[in-house]
């Protein structure tokens, strides 16, 4: 029987890096993607209660006036969404949202830099960044067209991951969603999504802000 590779056996996030960097080598320079590049950094998205973890983590790593400086900008657009979005005050979680309502959300919020986003384009908590950062800048696939991860990647040649990095990421994948499962069974969290200001404020503290 195949042995796995070593890495594979560590923390999902880690792992997740890994991949990046390797399909990132597979794609033979070809992604815009450089220390500095905020793009992706700018509008807000759904991460899950496992980014949520990490990011607290992220942040009990920083002083005390920096963790304050991000968590004072994630309640202030909290406030925004909740007075726009009401329904967001008794329950925080978009997994049963649609799609179009989803969307309709982010692109009001398009313009809105994420809560750790620093003002010379790096990530205050880049080593605890969610998933989907360590993830973002590999182009997508679909219907066997190559799609590109922003709109900075639309004036660059894009070249297909090979069958193995494909494999590997739905492995990903399915990490992701087990571990998931066992966090909302060991918590009992009522959903796994949220809006990304959520992700840096404790469910109590995101009330008392929304009171």
């Amino acid at each position: 029987m195949t042995q796995a590779p070593s890495w594979q056996s560590l923390p999902l996030f880690e792992q997740t890096a890994r991949w990046f960097e390797r399909a990132h080598a597979a794609l033979l320079g070809e992604l815009p993607c450089r220390q500095g590049c905020s793009h992706c950094c700018v509008g807000i998205f759904p991460v899950t209660v496992l980014d949520q973890q990490v990011i607290q983590l992220g942040l009990s790593t920083l002083s005390d006036s920096h963790r304050n400086r991000i968590v004072e900008t994630a309640a202030a657009q909290i406030t925004d969404l909740t007075a726009a979005v009401p329904q967001l005050l008794t329950n925080r979680f978009v997994d049963h949202w649609s799609e179009q309502e989803c969307e309709q959300v982010i692109d009001q919020c398009s313009t809105w830099p994420c809560p750790a986003l620093e003002s010379d384009g790096g990530c205050a908590i880049y080593q605890f960044r969610p998933l989907v950062c360590r993830s973002m800048g590999i182009p997508s696939e679909d219907d066997d067209h190559v799609n590109g991860a922003c709109a900075v990647q639309t004036s660059i040649p894009l070249i297909r991951l090979s069958k193995a990095l494909r494999e590997e990421e739905d492995r990903l994948a399915v990490l992701e969603a087990d571990e998931l499962e066992a966090l909302r069974h060991q918590q009992g969290e009522e959903g796994e999504e949220m809006l990304l200001p959520f992700a840096f404020i404790l469910e109590a503290s995101s009330q008392a802000i929304s009171a």
